[in-house]
């Protein structure tokens, strides 16, 4: 009974939770999938680490590591379910090989018009219970995090559909997004972010959609001719944590963590769009790449050709979801 007790205590000491040292050894939060530190994902990793080492008193420690610096992007979140970091930010469409094909929905075009629609969601009891399913998977979803709305980019003028037959588009990984360009008639290509700019510039693929900061930040609009302004999707990111390592804190020290996390998420969803308004100034201030913007008569064209994605995607995230999306945008923008 005596080895017992003195192995449990040396786990506690470890966790930094308990006993004599653990004003000494600080509880370690990894926070990792944060893209690199110049982006607002990474500014708000930063802010919550500069917070909650000041809420908590120095008790908890943050570490904030880029992409794939401790794991591949596809062992993350395995990672984070077996307890090896504590903290990630992955994108929306992340969780659909855990079987949570829900958050896809973010991914559909078109279907948040805008930032106050956006927030209705995320901020409201939609997107909670979206947070909600990650429990039955170890995960605890704490807040939404934004990058912005995504433009059409490539080496010719995209402006009505037909424009898009036959180019080759780098994606992420999103059976959404590649239903998307398929529908357009695309050949979409999944490809990890940190290549994209070498491969628009030998010629890998012919275009790429993104938020304007992403874009300037890694140069594409160098190496890319036009840029059609389309706001056709969103995206976001969410911040996630092992459930079991959150429930076991103590509340002296979760609840400053959640204050930490809802001002640090307050902050990069501001920086958010500072940085792509700033960046639509800077790329049209460079004169590298033409800016394209749509009549209503050509926006509606495209957003026609992209309604069968819908379909495609309600069989995966269910269409009564799908309509109480809709039904947001609809309240909101009437």
């Amino acid at each position: 009974m005596r080895n017992f007790a003195i192995a449990a205590s040396i786990a506690a000491l470890a966790l930094g939770l308990v006993g004599p040292a653990s004003a000494q050894s600080p509880i370690i939060i990894k926070f990792s999938h944060v893209v690199a530190t110049d982006t607002p994902k990474g500014k708000g990793a930063e802010k919550f680490k500069e917070l909650a080492e000041k809420y908590t008193a120095g008790k908890v420690k943050v570490e904030v590591y880029p992409n794939s610096t401790l794991y591949k992007d596809k062992e993350e979140l395995e990672a984070l379910q077996l307890g090896s970091v504590q903290m990630l930010a992955p994108s929306n469409s992340k969780f659909g090989p855990l079987g949570i094909r829900e958050f896809e929905v973010f991914d559909l075009p078109y279907i948040l018009p805008d930032l106050k629609t956006l927030r209705k969601v995320t901020e409201g009891p939609l997107g909670a219970r979206l947070l909600k399913l990650l429990d039955a998977k170890g995960i605890t979803g704490l807040a939404y995090w934004d990058n912005g709305f995504k433009q059409m980019s490539a080496n010719k003028k995209l402006v009505t559909p037909a424009d898009y037959q036959g180019v080759k588009f780098r994606i992420q990984s999103s059976r959404v997004i590649q239903a998307q360009f398929k529908a357009l008639s695309s050949l979409p290509q999944v490809m990890a972010f940190s290549e994209v700019y070498q491969a628009l510039q030998t010629g890998v693929v012919d275009g790429q959609e993104n938020t304007w900061s992403n874009i300037y930040t890694q140069k594409m609009h160098e190496v890319q001719k036009y840029i059609t302004e389309t706001n056709h999707g969103y995206i976001g990111y969410v911040v996630i944590v092992n459930k079991k390592f959150w429930d076991d804190l103590p509340a002296d020290i979760r609840d400053p963590l959640t204050k930490a996390m809802k001002e640090a998420t307050d902050f990069s969803n501001t920086q958010s769009q500072k940085e792509n308004d700033d960046a639509l100034a800077e790329i049209k201030k460079s004169g590298k790449s033409e800016i394209i913007k749509l009549t209503p008569e050509q926006d509606e064209m495209l957003r026609k050709a992209m309604e069968p994605v819908y379909k495609d995607a309600a069989g995966r995230i269910g269409q009564p979801l799908i309509d109480e999306f809709l039904k947001e945008a609809k309240s909101t923008t009437n």
